[in-house]
């Protein structure tokens, strides 16, 4: 299958990396006049075939997408915020595929319709996470599956090659009861350990407040309640939480029984802790926490520890 990438970033390159490993035609869109390299030196913690991960070096060759072309899906990673003009981009140039929405939003479906609008699109959330360096180097980490929304809610033609695809490259497929709202549960649960790990002010060094904070019990503690809170907003949106007892039952037992608990899982789960560590997109860390609390606000919620976490950061950031 010939896939489209939008960009050059870190989940849509390690997907790609993956996909052509599997014998599929991966192709990126980049700005005009950039300067794309012809390959990325990868290293890659690969979570597919060891629960534990297999430390990989490789090579990923680069390929442009030219205008006008048809492609059989166009995967989208971005920065929170920004798929609008994700998808302007690829009208145009005159793109056509299936997209893939492989990120964060706090938006609803009717507005993600109306983003897509006329392509044919459907919601997942990748497993994987890293570090591009300015050299182009990519280090990355890949686990053996992704969210995906269910058939019956993506309604798209090619539902049956997007599982080909995805099972070639050794990738399973975790089907939540919906999309939306395990993303939405997802953004709650980083706003609460975000927060946490940033509570005295300071996120100018994400990869040391993530290892200092998998390092803390009490710290780890203090985000199982920062998380309760969270996940308030998520319940105010008219999810039902009961729906996704897999993903919030680790915050419903006592905070200090599962911050001694999360702390050894992260001793020993290389995959876990180091996609911990390696995600440094300061921005994009802070719009997600963003998101959750002004929703919090806007409806009036009481989320005390989430909110005195929040003001301190948010003030530190307009010093």
């Amino acid at each position: 299958m010939r896939i489209a990438v939008l960009g050059l970033g870190v989940i849509g390159t390690t997907y790609a990396y993956a996909l052509q490993k599997a014998g599929h035609g991966t192709f990126h869109i980049v700005r005009e006049g950039k300067n794309v390299p012809p390959s990325v030196t990868v290293h890659i913690l690969d979570g597919r075939y060891d629960p534990k991960g297999e430390e990989k070096d490789d090579v990923y060759g680069v390929a442009t997408a030219s205008r006008d072309e048809e492609y059989d899906f166009i995967l989208i990673s971005v920065a929170s915020g920004k798929l609008e003009d994700a998808v302007r981009t690829l009208r145009d140039r005159n793109l056509r595929g299936t997209l893939i929405f492989f990120c964060n939003f706090w938006t609803g479906r009717e507005d993600l319709e109306r983003i897509a609008g006329g392509f044919e699109y459907v919601t997942a959330f990748p497993t994987a996470g890293g570090h591009m360096d300015k050299e182009g180097k990519l280090d990355c980490v890949l686990f053996d599956h992704v969210m995906l929304e269910g058939r019956e809610k993506a309604e798209i033609s090619n539902y049956d090659d997007l599982i080909s695809m995805l099972n070639s490259a050794d990738i399973k497929q975790e089907i939540p009861h919906d999309m939306f709202e395990w993303i939405w549960i997802h953004m709650a649960i980083n706003a609460g350990v975000t927060s946490t790990a940033a509570r005295e002010g300071r996120i100018d060094d994400p990869n040391r407040l993530a290892r200092e904070l998998m390092a803390d019990s009490s710290a780890l503690a203090m985000a199982v309640r920062c998380i309760r809170e969270t996940l308030r907003t998520v319940s105010a949106r008219g999810v039902d939480l009961r729906k996704y007892n897999n993903e919030i039952f680790p915050y419903k037992i006592p905070a200090g029984l599962a911050g001694i608990a999360m702390k050894r899982m992260f001793a020993g789960n290389e995959l876990t802790s180091r996609i911990m560590t390696l995600h440094d997109d300061v921005k994009d860390i802070v719009y997600g926490c963003r998101c959750v609390y002004d929703e919090g606000r806007r409806r009036g919620l009481e989320l005390p520890l989430f909110y005195g976490n929040m003001d301190r950061l948010l003030a530190a950031m307009k010093d």
